[in-house]
Formats: C-alpha cells, structure tokens, sequence
C-alpha cells in the first residue's frame, strides 16, 4: 500500500473509532453531566460527591494497569475492547432504577471499570493509526468525535430534565447511543480485522526511563485537575446554575474540548510539550473563576475547563505513543492511566474536603499542582525528543 493509500485508511479508522467513542459519550457524558446534583438530591454531600468522583475515575485509570499489560500479553486488543463498552451497555441505564446515593455510586464504579478495560486495548488501536498521520492529530480528530458525543449527550440530559424536572428517568434515554455505541465498534471490527497488530521488529524495545518522569508530571496534573461533578455540585449549591443549565453548561464544556482537542492537536505535532504546558495554564484558571467567582466567572471556569481538557485529550497519549515501541504500548497506557487515576482520586478526595471546610485552600492546592505539572511538562521537552528519536531508530 502507497503511503497516500495508506494514510486515507488510517484516517478512515480513526473516524470509525471516533464514531463509536461519539455514541459510547452520548451515554458517558450525559450520565456525568448529571452526576452530581444527582448524588447531591439523594443525600449526598459534598465530600462524598468528590470520592465517588475520585473513586470512579481512579478505578478506570488505575485498573488499566492490569488490562493494558493483558492486552499486550493476549494482543486480544478487539475482544477486550468490545467488552468494556459492552458494561456501558448494562450500566448506565441502570442508574435510573438507584434507590440511594450507595447504589448509584456502586453503578458509576462499575462503568468506570469498563472504561479501564478498554482504555489501553482501544488506545494501541488508535496509536497505530495515528503514527501514520501524526499522533497530536490523530488523537485529537478522534477526541473531537469523543467530545461530540460528550455534547450531544448532556443536552439529551438537559432535554430530559427539563421536561421532568428530575435526574433519574433520565438515565433510560442513555441506554440509545449505548446500543449504538457497541454496534459501530462491531462495525469497525468487521471492517479493519488487521488493525492493531505489532509490526516484525528486531527485538521489543524497553519502555523509556523519560516515560516515568512524563508519569510523575501527568500525576501533578490529574491531582490538581477539579473534576466537573464537584464544579457542578458547587454551581447548584450556590444557586449559580439552575438543574436543567448544568447539562448546558457541560455540553458547551463538550464542544469547546473537541475544538481545543483538533487544534492543540496540530499544535503538539509542531511543537512538542509546550504546546501541553500552555494549556495547563489555561485550566488552572478554572479553578479561581468557578469556586470564587459569580455566574460570569462559572461559565468563564467551564470554558477553561474544557480547553485544559482538551489539550491533555491531544497530547498526553501523543506523548506516549512517541516514544514507547508499539509492542509496549498497552503496558505503558495502563501503568499511565494507574497513576494518573490513582492522583485523580487522591486530589478529588482532599478537593472534597477542602470544600467542605475552605474553599480558598482548595483553589491554592489545585493550581499549586498543575502549574508544577506544567513547568515539568516544559523540562521534559528536550529528554522526551531524545527518546523519541532513539524509539525512530529502534522500532
């Protein structure tokens, strides 16, 4: 196959991976929008919203560990993948049914464990693709599809919620793009049943020492990130935003990620971790603005929430896929994301707290940890371009 050939089939793919991650967000995302004001009507408070948060995305980090090494043990990449969206099928729609805040919180655990399952196996499928077109844009044309989904999603939501006034029935419309979600992914496998396979290579290359310090840095950044059903919680709490505007406010949150996610794409495949480390500036901002501020600053704190999330969607598997062989890729997209949930978790918890208690040390502790994160991001420019140019001639 010529290379032109060869990059249209790579584009082709990583648009049938974006349309089953666009259905598998529609019922994600929606769910997420939610989540909190959702815990918060059946008795929940806001430090129990920050662990099950935590918790939850530990889990579907963390757990990734296990599956990312199962999946280059078993190169099983399309199983394992079809069977973590598969629990999105079961899950989400069962939230409906939670008669208390434990239920639903034992539901949400659930669907972020298939989010670990398929996490790495699905992510060694993309970095194959991607390698040909380049990874910064590869991945951030597919977190566009993501982050159409993560849209659409929350305005089924606030459709929904509007119309009801209540959180729960909400959830049985999620059970659609589920479906939907699994069928495009069968689709897709019936369509590239090659994709995924490790190329002949001399030897499996070692996974960089660089890669660890790119670890530690995402973990600084994972641990002052706020997650959005503690923003949300806030945002009701305080009257900020009424029920029915908090799925608004993340479906608009949605869009201005993917479009951040497709830019800052092209950005990183030109300039490297710079491009990682301005847009950490960007988020720190949401934290002054949204606990701080009045309805301005929320919906200016929502924005840049958003972006940060975006240019981490396009850069931080990028930065892995550069200079880890793909024969080790599912190993070091699991222990990334171990690390990165397990900071996650940590940094919601202690967020939850602080809230509870002083909103103020919660502001200094979040951008504390990601302006670290984004100065070592920036050190790392020049070691990660080293091992990037030693895994070119390895592989």
């Amino acid at each position: 196959m010529d290379a032109r050939n060869q990059r249209s089939a790579a584009i082709r793919f990583i648009v049938c991976l974006g349309v089953v991650s666009l259905f598998a967000d529609m019922t994600y995302e929606g769910a997420h929008s939610i989540i909190g004001p959702f815990l918060q009507g059946m008795g929940s408070s806001a430090a129990q919203v920050g662990l099950i948060a935590g918790l939850g995305e530990m889990l579907a980090a963390s757990l990734r560990f296990f599956s990312g090494r199962f999946a280059d043990r078993t190169r099983a990449y399309w199983p394992i993948t079809i069977l973590g969206y598969g629990l999105n099928l079961l899950v989400i729609p069962a939230l409906a049914f939670a008669g208390n805040w434990q239920t639903a919180a034992l539901l949400v655990v659930v669907e972020r464990t298939g989010k670990a399952l398929r996490g790495p196996a699905r992510d060694v499928l993309l970095s194959d693709a991607t390698s040909v077109v380049g990874h910064g844009w590869g991945f951030g044309l597919h977190a566009a599809f993501d982050q159409t989904g993560a849209m659409i999603g929350p305005l089924l939501m606030w459709r929904a919620v509007s119309k009801s006034n209540t959180f729960g029935p909400a959830f049985l419309w999620l059970g659609i793009p589920a479906c939907l979600a699994l069928t495009a992914l069968l689709a897709a496998r019936a369509a590239f049943p090659a994709q995924g396979k490790p190329p002949a290579q001399k030897a499996p290359q070692p996974i960089p020492r660089v890669f660890w310090y790119y670890v530690a840095a995402a973990a600084l950044l994972a641990c002052g990130f706020v997650d959005f059903p503690l923003l949300a919680f806030h945002f009701r709490k305080t009257a900020l935003a009424d029920p029915s505007t908090i799925p608004l406010l993340y479906a608009g949150a949605m869009g201005v990620n993917g479009i951040t996610a497709v830019i800052f794409g092209r950005l990183f495949d030109r300039f490297g971790l710079p491009v990682l480390s301005f847009g950490i500036l960007i988020s720190i901002l949401a934290l002054p603005l949204g606990f701080l501020g009045g309805s301005a600053g929320a919906i200016a704190a929502v924005g840049c929430w958003a972006a940060g999330l975006g240019v981490q969607d396009a850069s931080l598997r990028s930065g892995i896929a550069q200079v880890v062989s793909m024969n080790k890729r599912g190993s070091a997209f699991g222990a990334f994301n171990g690390v990165y949930g397990v900071a996650w978790f940590l940094g919601s918890v202690v967020m939850g707290l602080l809230y509870d208690h002083w909103l103020v040390a919660l502001v200094v502790f979040g951008m504390v940890a990601q302006f670290a994160a984004a100065v070592m991001f920036f050190w790392l420019r020049t070691p990660l371009a080293a091992a990037r140019e030693a895994a070119d001639t390895g592989c």
